[in-house]
């Protein structure tokens, strides 16, 4: 990663004991498959018995379902920041193609989630930048390096690709061809 940059972190409060850092990860990633399969509605009980806890510990981590679907977000952006960070040494193209593959997946459950967000929260708010300033590097050095067109900008990419997954699809390949398809719009030829 380039030493220059700063590392970009999006702040989800974890429990310091590590049993208890392991079950407050386990009850995300639960939350987050619930979540975008069968929406904001899915089973509190259900996503307990998923992550292996009662469902004690996820109220104890999560009083509400609004804390657990905002740190469910919060976890996704982190991880997309942290994704950017690891592509950051590859070629430029094949570094902005990695990290937007991994954007489709976050797109797909913060559709599911989405509307019960408060977008004026300032928590929300800097998550947005936190996610801009993890993409926005990856694909300016796409650009500079002649890979990616002069004439499109981050948040144009951003669109587009937050577009597509709003789309149903037969199957993973249908929409990683679609994807493929986009991609090659912005690439430089």
């Amino acid at each position: 990663m380039d030493q220059t940059r700063p590392a970009l972190r999006v702040d989800v409060r974890r429990p310091q004991r590590a049993d208890a850092r392991r079950n407050f990860d386990a009850l995300l990633t639960a939350a987050r498959d619930a979540f975008a399969t069968k929406g904001v509605e899915a089973s509190l009980e259900e996503i307990a018995r998923q992550a292996g806890v009662g469902i004690g510990t996820l109220y104890r981590n999560f009083p509400t379902r609004q804390d657990l679907l905002n740190a469910v977000y919060l976890g996704e952006i982190e991880e997309l920041c942290i994704a950017a960070e690891d592509v950051a040494d590859l070629p430029p193209w094949e570094a902005l193609t990695t990290w937007l593959r991994r954007f489709v997946g976050y797109a797909a459950t913060k559709r599911a989630i989405y509307e019960s967000l408060n977008r004026e929260s300032e928590s929300f708010k800097l998550a947005r930048e936190a996610m801009y300033a993890a993409g926005t590097p990856l694909f300016e050095q796409a650009q500079e390096s002649g890979d990616a067109r002069s004439d499109v900008n981050f948040d144009d990419v951003l669109r587009m690709v937050s577009g597509l997954t709003a789309a149903g699809y037969v199957d993973d390949a249908q929409r990683d061809r679609v994807l493929a398809i986009a991609l090659d719009g912005i690439r430089n030829r």
